[in-house]
């Protein structure tokens, strides 16, 4: 590839070392021009380094910066232009709206947050580079909480990547550090710009705090800024001036951390800090704030401490335990400094980023409809619903992962947040007509939307999407769903009718479903017998379940059994469930967890119950991820459940279920599976439900493992068919 980097030049610090390792990296296998817009540290490190640099440094002259990088493209012609810092981006953009090359930005930090404290700068050179942004084709977001950032403010999802820094671990001497004499100093050291948004004094703060207890500290300060002196008054005043070391700029950074016993980072937003690799390098456990894309690297507690912004006593604290426990010391950086070399490596930065750039000019040579809008009953809160969204979109990136989406939702915001895609308000049909007419494929998405019982208006709502996507001459596909109960006689009619005539196929997640089909004479689309498409979902590691399972204020050690109910218009007896739930707690320990699928509807009907019972209890409250999910419930010894999703979430993650029946879908989930344990709601006994527990209790997890096989099995036909739809459209239109 022909790669052209653009890049402000003044650039110092994290930014400069991500260019140039990035540049020196690709150099390697591609063919790369620096240009750098100001003479400077960059320009002069990147022609040491032997990279193919051009300075064009014409101060305030844009036009002559113009014409000159104009001339470069001429001359270079690259397949894509990439920027750095708020100068390069203006004139990447002004390059691209003269000259077709696809141009791209990496975001290094918080647009909003880069001239705090500078009014002048920020209200220039902060617009500036705010109005370029809105402008460029894509977007390179260092760090997951930045990618998060710039979907907050309205980017398209679809137009950024994520990258994480990476650093040269080929070197790295593998050995700890030297074990301190009785008599050393314990170094804290801080490598950082100093400005208001690293917030060096709370470093300060928090050190002064650590050194009362410690006396052996001591605090090193590799940085400049325009903080300095406020920052020296500071260790003035709290009379440390003497065990504070300003080290100024430092060029030598490993010589810098090698001194270093303890790293630190006390910043109110970042992307992903170099200096958290550096300090790595050098075999330094890190203490750092909860932000940006730092919690990527850092594992509270397995190789660092993370404390949330501004918390001077809680940083203060981890300052202290590190500096008094040299085992703890060793271990949290040994455990860091593996970590950083397998996966925040130059070699995996290069890769991801040549990734980027294949995939760019692959998506800009792609003409013609496009991509899939996906309907379903999202941005609601419902746990089970955001799962099978979850689960289709990483079945169809899978399958082509250059396709956009749109998904139609309740709540925008959220949906774009969490599914990373594009989004529209599920009524809003202007823009639902405008998607369609773009789209290759529709996707009715799974779950219970063709029936009747929470409303006709409802049936006919999802009816109106699957004509609509017919008119606008979509592939359609019905993935992974369940049909009815369609109750009315007329809605079974008016329903037969446009689902004989409307779907490519229909793939149903239960087999009440398909005799439901059969039954009112839908026979010309294909229909075949899947699963639901969350079964295929991967569940959290055991750190990530103890930490979800600790946020509620669980112990992860505990012995647990689970409940998830939902309200419902014959759940008349909440006592039965309290006096199995203390049953289950008497006679095998296990404690009762209610876990809510849909929040808050959820958690007052687990209230109903505890108001009854004995034994002790939990009651969660949280939105978890549904990868947490899968693991929390998969680690009980069984789950009694009323939702769908749960007996879903449960099997796949490992567990026994037993399901208490309030819909047919429930009923056959179960049958499906090949278990008995099904109880109808109106026919809930308290001896009924403790005789499932013993039952499940004696088969334990293997009870599960055989159902969740035949789930993922079953569950390939999902994706199988949304693959023959795709290639007889691509067929067709080619």
């Amino acid at each position: 590839m022909k790669i052209m980097l653009f890049a402000a030049g003044g650039d110092i610090g994290g930014g400069k070392t991500h260019i140039l390792s990035l540049a020196r990296e690709l150099s390697a296998s591609n063919d790369l021009l620096l240009v750098s817009f100001r003479k400077g540290v960059l320009s002069e490190e990147g022609r040491e380094m032997g990279l193919d640099v051009q300075v064009m440094d014409n101060g305030w002259n844009v036009f002559s910066d113009m014409r000159m990088a104009l001339a470069a493209v001429d001359r270079f012609r690259p397949d894509v232009i990439h920027c750095h810092g708020a100068k390069a981006n203006m004139l990447g953009v002004l390059v691209k709206k003269l000259r077709s090359i696809p141009v791209m930005t990496t975001v290094h930090s918080d647009p909003k947050l880069d001239y705090m404290g500078n009014p002048l700068k920020q209200y220039t050179f902060g617009l500036i580079n705010a109005i370029a942004l809105r402008n460029m084709d894509f977007y390179m977001a260092v760090a997951d909480r930045m990618e998060q950032n710039l979907i907050e403010r309205g980017f398209d999802p679809w137009r950024i990547f994520t990258i994480f820094n990476g650093l040269d671990f080929s070197k790295a001497d593998t050995r700890p550090k030297k074990q301190k004499l009785e008599n050393d100093d314990i170094v804290v050291g801080i490598a950082a710009r100093l400005t208001p948004i690293k917030d060096i004094g709370t470093v300060i703060r928090a050190f002064s705090m650590a050194y009362e207890k410690n006396p052996k500290l001591r605090l090193s300060i590799a940085g400049t800024g325009e903080d300095e002196e406020e920052l020296r008054s500071l260790a003035k005043s709290l009379k440390i001036a003497d065990r504070v070391e300003f080290a100024g700029w430092i060029s030598d950074i490993q010589g810098f951390f090698s001194g270093v016993d303890i790293n630190v980072l006390a910043s109110l937003s970042e992307t992903f800090p170099y200096s958290l690799l550096e300090g790595a390098y050098e075999h330094c456990p890190a203490i750092a704030t909860r932000v940006g894309g730092i919690p990527a690297l850092i594992r509270h507690g397995e190789n660092g401490f993370l404390f949330e912004a501004g918390d001077t006593e809680t940083f203060s604290d981890y300052i202290y335990r590190l500096s008094v426990d040299e085992e703890l010391r060793h271990r949290l950086a040994e455990n860091l400094f593996l970590r950083a070399k397998a996966d925040f490596s130059l070699e995996r930065m290069r890769e991801d980023q040549e990734k980027v750039y294949q995939t760019i000019m692959r998506r800009r040579e792609r003409k013609g409809r496009q991509g899939a809008v996906i309907c379903g009953a999202y941005g609601r809160g419902n746990a089970g619903d955001e799962a099978i969204l979850k689960a289709i979109l990483g079945q169809l990136r899978k399958i082509d992962p250059d396709m956009p989406f749109c998904v139609m939702t309740r709540n925008k915001k959220e949906t774009r947040l969490v599914s990373k895609t594009r989004s529209m308000y599920i009524f809003n049909v202007v823009s639902f007509f405008r998607s369609l007419k773009k789209a290759e494929i529709f996707v009715n998405g799974g779950g219970s939307l063709i029936q009747d019982v929470t409303s006709s208006r409802s049936l006919y709502f999802y009816l109106f999407t699957l004509k609509a996507a017919k008119w606008w001459g979509c592939k359609i596909i019905m993935y992974g769903c369940g049909i009815g109960p369609i109750d009315s006689a007329m809605n079974r009619r008016i329903s037969a009718k446009v689902l004989d005539s409307t779907p490519d196929i229909i793939t149903l997640r239960d087999s009440i479903s398909l005799e439901v089909l059969k039954e009112m004479g839908v026979a010309k689309p294909e229909i075949q017998l899947a699963a639901d498409p969350t079964v295929n979902i991967e569940k959290s590691g055991p750190i990530a379940v103890e930490a979800a399972f600790l946020s509620e204020g669980i112990p992860a050690d505990l012995k647990k059994i689970g409940f998830c109910l939902r309200n419902w218009q014959t759940f008349t007896h909440p006592e039965y469930i309290a006096k199995a739930a203390d049953y289950a707690y008497e006679t095998y320990g296990a404690t009762p967890v209610f876990l809510p699928i849909e929040i808050p509807k959820d958690v007052s009907a687990a209230h109903r119950v505890v108001a009854h019972m004995k034994s002790p209890y939990y009651t969660c409250s949280k939105k978890h991820p549904v990868e947490d999910m899968i693991g929390m419930l998969g680690s009980m010894e069984a789950v009694v459940g009323m939702r769908l999703h749960s007996l879903i979430f449960a099997t796949t993650g490992g567990s026994p279920v037993i399901g208490i029946s309030y819909d047919v879908k429930v009923d056959s989930f179960v049958k499906d599976i090949g278990h008995t344990a099904c109880i109808p709601l109106e026919e809930l006994s308290v001896q009924e439900l403790c005789k499932e527990i013993d039952r499940a209790m004696e088969h334990g997890k293997d009870y599960a493992a055989e159902a969740a096989r035949i789930l993922r099995e079953a569950e390939k036909i999902n994706g199988d068919a949304v693959k023959r739809l795709l290639a007889e459209e691509r067929t067709t239109s080619g």
